[in-house]
């Protein structure tokens, strides 16, 4: 059955320096007609840094969105035409001040499907060497560690709530079970 949607007309409601807000007109797969409205969002990519005593590096950043600190792993944006992996390593440096050797893709996460077409880009990164973080002027965190068993137990029980933070460690877990004889 093809259920694709087709756009007869969009219309820009707002557009910000990140974020394009549309409404689109479109015919759907039964031949009638209804709108769409939703977020346009350059993509972004989130990080699972992995340190040689096994813990996890984390943040606490203040979202203003929810006006409340959350933990996350680090992660950012993508810039216009820039390579996935790069802005992995551009990002873990910039806010931890890490770099790694070692990187693997563990998956995407598409993690508003029904108001933003935004995707993140999943990795794992090992054989971490520390150095001076670069944030932004406006990126204010805290940079901690924890083992992998105390960020899945604090997702579990609601501590860590961030998507794509917690979408990371259960593939990162699963990742590393499955590659353990490798390790």
């Amino acid at each position: 059955m093809d259920l694709t949607e087709h756009c007869i007309h969009s219309d820009v409601l707002a557009q910000g320096d990140l974020l394009t807000v549309k409404r689109d007109k479109v015919q759907l797969a039964n031949g009638n007609t209804s709108q769409r409205e939703y977020v346009t969002h350059p993509g972004a990519v989130v990080i699972v840094p992995i340190l040689t005593n096994g813990n996890i590096v984390l943040e606490r950043q203040f979202r203003y969105p929810l006006h409340q600190v959350f933990i996350e792993l680090p992660a950012g944006k993508i810039d216009p035409n820039e390579d996935v992996l790069t802005t992995g390593q551009r990002e873990l440096l910039e806010e931890t001040g890490y770099s790694a050797s070692d990187w693997v893709k563990l998956g995407i996460q598409h993690p508003c499907i029904g108001y933003s077409n935004e995707v993140i880009h999943i990795f794992l990164a090992r054989n971490l060497s520390a150095g001076n973080s670069k944030r932004d002027a406006d990126e204010l965190l805290e940079v901690f560690e924890l083992s992998l068993d105390d960020c899945l137990n604090m997702a579990v029980s609601g501590k860590i709530t961030d998507s794509k933070t917690i979408v990371a460690l259960f593939l990162v877990e699963k990742y590393l079970h499955q590659h353990a004889q490798s390790l």
